[in-house]
């Protein structure tokens, strides 16, 4: 599948009821050859309205650390599991995620990034391990077969506790040495 068709046949999903509900498909945004691929968990507000993942105040929080790292959002690729808004931005639900998972499944193959970054606890958890602990394994780098996958604070989570922008700095800087070694 190429990137139109993938695009299109997520657009037109219907296998869950947030679907319907939704304004836009979130679908990603990037470079789609990057060599890192950062994902959260399901579209915000502001993303849904928008179509694009990232850009309400958690993503904009988000592109300061790309921007602190010499990065911007060009060079990257950012996607979510889940590719429709949950009620009330609620955690996505086990059922949702195994209904998109397979699109995300596919960005990656697409994609094909050296370095895949989980962006909070309910990605690390999908992605890296179900019991992931977001507070003790946030930078720690994973091999999931062919891909090095790691975890940091979801950008929402450092905004309700600035005392982690820190650890997320430090993660950052380990991503972009990750990158350039």
């Amino acid at each position: 599948m190429d990137w139109t068709e993938l695009e299109n046949s997520c657009r037109e999903c219907t296998k869950c009821s947030i679907g319907s509900k939704k304004k836009n498909c979130v679908f990603g945004c990037g470079n789609q050859n990057a060599d890192i691929m950062f994902i959260g968990e399901a579209p915000g507000q502001s993303e849904d309205e928008m179509g694009i993942p990232f850009v309400g105040k958690a993503g904009k929080h988000f592109d300061k650390f790309l921007t602190a790292l010499g990065m911007d959002r060009e060079e990257v690729y950012i996607a979510n599991i889940l590719k429709c808004r949950p009620d009330n931005n609620r955690d996505p639900l086990p059922e949702e995620q195994d209904n998109c998972i397979g699109y995300l499944r596919e960005q990656v193959k697409l994609v094909r990034p050296k370095l895949i970054v989980c962006l909070g606890r309910i990605s690390a958890m999908r992605l890296i391990k179900p019991d992931f602990k977001i507070t003790k394994e946030h930078g720690i780098f994973f091999k999931k077969g062919n891909y090095t996958v790691c975890a940091v604070y979801h950008p929402a989570a450092l905004l309700r506790d600035p005392s982690k922008n820190q650890d997320m700095y430090i993660d950052m800087k380990k991503i972009s040495q990750f990158l350039n070694n």
